[in-house]
């Protein structure tokens, strides 16, 4: 059952850090924040009370809502003016940034003037520690691009008079992680794998709560300021052995076959389909699967002394947290790339949309309405119809786009830019208002909104509205081809919301 979406309590990782908190003489500065890493970062940061800023693409509220004790700047890592504001007063600066989901023609060249002009940034500033996650590789092997360009940015931020520090660590597994929520959604959803040539190479996977540590410890020992360093889990694995243990944790039998075909073009799209990870990121983590991802040295294991995670358990504890639903961060708060760029619902001229409403007045209250709105989608489904979402996520699909696969990252409340299936929550108004925009391929920009009215006689009028903006006859044409299907779709959410209040209130 959900509840209404509220400010989100602490989510800082109960995490041990075998270091002290330092007095710094500024701020400290998280880069990519909004990210998977950066998202579970923040609160670990201001948790051990260090006074933090947190750098966004735009402004949101929701923002300020998850993190009230950090101060909010929106940069941008390729315009070098708005980096400057953001690192004035800055002390230490974690570079949590990277382009990969530009997709494979663009991240590398982005990822490179990004790192160039944050080190000129934090140089001008005066910042006297730069902290950088990057990938693990052996650098005397011919790496993938994504893993080179994590080499290359290395380089460029450790060419600064700046002290940097740089993490080097392979797939991450943890609850919301891409990696993760790949390889457990191969496992759970087709009937057999075809085990390609090179998921017999060698990995060193590290739990998220470990790399968190290490974020964390390397800011609180200067002692490795200036220094790069591999960090790993306990266990070096094949990506088979690791398929196998995840399907015996998750207690599925799965047949796993080894199969001659290694296209890794062809193995993305294939896996693309059947994870929630889009096809931009799978490439990119599987093009790395050709070079050995194994830690070359431990010093970091001197500098920090503690004993990291095994594989077997950073996946029990991630399923604990989706268990919980308890996920505070997640791959897909920064895919697609820039959407919280996106043109708003409220940036349009009223004259260039097309719309269609559709309303019901209810005597349930607007609590129990609000709240049974907010649990559309992810595993709850959309409440009427699901086969005709389903088919319409599984086409967006198969030409690439981002799917209804995706689901939510918690079931029980939202935030403003959280997602919901091929949605994303623009904006959230408790009891009020939910606005969803559209993240599926269409000729055009749409919106999906739910509003609570008050009606006559103390009840409550729902009213569901989809928007539509576009330009092109094509555009046209599938607005108005799809409007019967609205009717018959919408209509019949609007019945479910109020029976699903009805049921909750029988039960209650």
């Amino acid at each position: 059952m959900t509840t209404p979406p509220t400010a989100n309590a602490s989510e800082a990782m109960v995490v041990a850090v075998p270091t002290q908190r330092v007095k710094l003489a500024g701020k400290v500065l998280v880069t990519g924040a909004s990210g998977y890493i950066g998202g579970r970062l923040v609160p670990v940061l201001v948790d051990r009370g260090y006074d933090v800023r947190v750098m966004v693409r735009a402004p949101s509220p929701e923002y300020a809502e998850r993190w009230p004790a950090c101060e909010i700047v929106a940069a941008d890592a390729l315009d070098v003016a708005s980096l400057r504001r953001a690192l004035q007063g800055v002390d230490t600066a974690y570079y949590l940034i990277h382009s990969m989901l530009m997709g494979r023609a663009g991240f590398a060249v982005a990822d490179m003037a990004a790192a160039r002009n944050f080190r000129d940034a934090a140089e001008a500033a005066g910042a006297k520690r730069i902290i950088y996650l990057g990938g693990l590789g052996d650098t005397r092997t011919q790496l993938s691009r994504h893993l080179q360009s994590r080499m290359d940015v290395a380089r460029v931020l450790m060419a600064s008079p700046i002290p940097t520090t740089v993490l080097r660590a392979a797939i991450i597994i943890g609850s919301g992680s891409a990696s993760y929520e790949m390889m457990k959604n191969l496992v759970q959803n087709p009937p057999f794998i075809l085990l390609p040539p090179w998921a017999r190479t060698r990995c060193q996977p590290i739990s998220i709560r470990d790399v968190i540590i290490y974020l964390v410890g390397v800011l609180e020992n200067p002692a490795t300021g200036g220094r790069a360093f591999d960090i790993g889990g306990r266990e070096i694995l094949s990506y088979e052995e690791m398929l196998r243990i995840l399907a015996e944790v998750l207690g599925i039998r799965r047949l796993l076959l080894h199969s001659p075909v290694s296209s890794i073009r062809l193995y993305a799209y294939f896996v693309s389909l059947v994870t929630p990870v889009p096809h931009a990121i799978i490439r990119c983590l599987i093009e790395s699967t050709a070079n050995d991802v194994v830690c070359q040295e431990s010093d970091i294991r001197t500098l920090l002394p503690f004993e990291p995670s095994g594989y077997r358990e950073a996946i029990v504890r991630a399923l604990t947290r989706e268990e919980q639903d308890a996920v505070h961060s997640r791959w897909s708060d920064a895919y697609p790339p820039a959407h919280e760029l996106a043109l708003k619902l409220g940036d349009l001229p009223r004259g260039t949309r097309h719309s269609a409403t559709h309303s019901l007045v209810s005597t349930e209250s607007r609590t129990r309405l609000f709240r049974s709105i907010c649990g559309i989608g992810g595993r709850e489904g959309w409440f009427h119809n699901n086969w005709l979402w389903r088919l319409r996520g599984a086409l967006d699909r198969v030409v690439m786009g981002v799917g209804s696969s995706r689901g939510r990252r918690q079931s029980s409340r939202l935030r403003i830019n959280d997602v919901v299936d091929f949605w994303r929550v623009e904006d959230l108004r408790p009891g009020r208002r939910l606005l969803l925009r559209a993240e599926m391929k269409l000729p055009g920009r749409g919106w999906l909104e739910f509003r609570l009215e008050d009606a006559d006689g103390g009840r409550t009028r729902i009213v569901l509205t989809a928007y539509f903006d576009t330009a092109s006859l094509g555009g046209k044409m599938y607005w108005y081809a799809s409007m019967p299907l609205h009717w018959f779709v919408l209509s019949g959410l609007l019945q479910q919301i109020e029976g699903r209040c009805k049921q909750e209130g029988r039960n209650s």
